[in-house]
């Protein structure tokens, strides 16, 4: 039987639960109702030659009856005369909906969640509109989302990191677990001078609402062993304090790999730092880089010479080190392959012509297919004579 069952007809008006369409209705007091469900049901010839089954049908659809009511023609039919066929259906209510999807207390719990938000928050009324099934499966800790939300009205720009947060029933775990959430209801909350508009998604909200974020490490080794700092040469320290340092250097190197950092050769008048990527811009945080050569060693693939084009935005007087097409070709054994979802296919503009030709080439496969060389499989007497030729 292909006809509309009871079941068919629970299901047109789950679908409009999930969607958020009854809940919604409810809170904008919406003209949804009487609500007309779509009913399919047998034609001409089915009455004729299938009238049992049709009966059938019928007491089906009547005994589910009750939620929903029935629409009923009359038919007259040449052999069969004047019989009562049921040709739609409908509800007449929100709450008989809600009573056929067995949803009247989750309703009642949204409707007390959002009285109590939109007494305290109207600007979150829109969002509870669009978004009830959300704010509903949160029911249970809704309060303590309005307490945080009311905290950081009180106290924007806090500067506080995200343990210090004294909020009672709170704590920095469940702002942790649901930042995503807080986030959306504070970006309409909170005044857009308060924020740091910058900022973005899971990893930006201490910035993006006024907290202190996890200090940026940097770290780095002092090559010159004169420039050690109370017998010191290797460290990690906050950016901001790394850029209170006052070094008499020449040179700056920075590499990807820990062990080459480590393993760096001894140079006059020079550190070596480690990378972290495209975390590099936070390097030009530091006044003190933007003053002398800088060195970049990373691996010749697309994905490096991209990090060298990203630097370059923040330090442009950045220079690439061993990442030419003659080091490519020295350590043709060492070649490997670039993993695919790593590949950089964009247009890169601050690369010098001869880093431009090679990053065409890998980009284009024209020397091997996804062609990398490491930074880590470089011979160390080559980098030794690179650093000699300086």
């Amino acid at each position: 039987m292909t006809w509309t069952t009871p079941t068919d007809l629970r299901s047109q008006v789950q679908r409009l639960w999930d969607q958020g369409v009854l809940l919604r209705a409810q809170l904008n007091g919406e003209p949804l109702f009487p609500l007309v469900l779509r009913v399919k049901r047998p034609d001409s010839k089915a009455l004729a030659e299938r009238f049992d089954e049709v009966r059938q049908w019928i007491r089906q659809l009547q005994h589910g009856e009750g939620h929903y009511r029935l629409d009923w023609q009359e038919i007259n039919h040449r052999q069969l005369g004047r019989n009562q066929v049921p040709v739609g259906a409908h509800l007449v209510s929100l709450d008989a909906a809600l009573a056929l999807l067995g949803k009247r207390r989750e309703a009642e719990r949204f409707a007390q969640l959002s009285r109590l938000t939109v007494d305290g928050c109207p600007e979150l009324h829109d969002w509870l509109a669009r978004y009830p099934l959300r704010a509903l499966e949160q029911a249970e800790h809704w309060t303590k989302v309005l307490a945080v939300l009311d905290w950081f009205r009180t106290h924007p720009q806090s500067g506080l990191y995200l343990r210090q947060l004294d909020i009672a029933g709170v704590d920095s775990k469940f702002i942790e677990q649901r930042r995503g959430l807080i986030g959306e209801l504070l970006d309409r909350v909170l005044q857009t001078e308060v924020l740091d508009t910058e900022a973005r998604g899971v990893r930006g909200f201490s910035r993006r609402y006024g907290l202190r974020d996890k200090p940026m490490l940097v770290r780095m080794r002092i090559l010159d062993p004169q420039l050690a700092i109370a017998g010191l040469t290797d460290l990690s320290a906050p950016v901001e304090q790394i850029a209170r340092l006052k070094l008499d250097l020449a040179r700056v190197f920075v590499t990807e790999n820990e062990t080459n950092a480590l393993a760096f050769p001894a140079h006059q008048r020079a550190l070596v730092i480690l990378g972290q990527g495209y975390a590099l811009q936070h390097l030009s945080e530091i006044p003190w880089l933007h003053d002398q050569p800088l060195h970049y060693w990373g691996d010749i693939d697309s994905h490096g010479l991209a990090i060298l084009d990203r630097l370059r935005t923040h330090l442009p007087q950045a220079r690439s080190l061993l990442m030419d097409r003659a080091t490519l070709l020295e350590h043709r054994c060492l070649w490997g392959e670039e993993p695919a979802d790593k590949r950089c296919s964009a247009a890169l503009s601050r690369l010098t012509a001869e880093e431009q030709a090679l990053y065409l080439d890998l980009r284009e496969d024209r020397l091997g297919q996804r062609l990398r060389r490491e930074q880590e499989h470089i011979r160390f007497s080559w980098l030794e004579r690179a650093l000699g030729q300086l």
